[in-house]
């Protein structure tokens, strides 16, 4: 081989550098998309306020549960891992509903018939309603569903959990909050 063609392997061409800048930016893009997705997410801080109106009637406002831990669980009937984590969403609240802690079930992006059977398929007993026009999800900023809020008693968000969670984490955390 001659120095002229060593030369040669070594160069990338065109083709190739403008492959590893169009990746570059690809790249960018991606980071750039989730740093505003998760832009402005409640994550800690002062919970935002709502009033949600119940399935059975009545209604529930967010700030006047102070005092108490407040676990904000945004779902739909048509979501799998939501399905998956309600058993133990159900058995954790009835373990702790007479010890200082709400769970607030807040139905997101569904028909109420199919809500409502959600419910009674898995026996929801914990206070749940609509977000009638996604106007608690966009205070909370959500992205989709499971996303479950862990409020401190003084009505700061401590916890946000996107994804299903399980009765050990589910204990874990809210006994954390309640031994503050």
């Amino acid at each position: 081989m001659n120095s002229q063609t060593i030369t040669d392997t070594r160069r990338f061409t065109r083709g190739q550098i403008i492959a590893f800048l169009i990746a570059l930016l690809f790249i960018g893009i991606l980071a750039a998309g989730l740093i505003m997705r998760h832009q402005g997410r409640p994550t800690e801080g002062p919970a935002p306020d709502f009033t949600l109106t119940l399935f059975d009637g009545g209604t529930l406002r967010l700030s006047e549960q102070r005092g108490k831990v407040v676990v904000v669980n945004f779902w739909a009937s048509w979501c799998q891992p939501c399905k998956d984590e309600a058993p133990d969403l159900e058995r954790v609240w009835r373990m702790y509903k007479d010890k200082g802690v709400l769970f607030i079930g807040v139905n997101w992006s569904d028909t109420e018939g199919k809500a409502r059977a959600y419910l009674a398929e898995f026996n929801i007993t914990y206070p749940n309603g609509p977000d009638l026009g996604r106007r608690i999800g966009q205070k909370y900023r959500i992205q989709g569903v499971p996303e479950t809020f862990f409020i401190d008693k003084q009505g700061h968000i401590r916890q946000v959990v996107i994804r299903p969670l399980e009765e050990a984490e589910l204990i874990s955390l809210i006994e954390g909050l309640l031994n503050e």
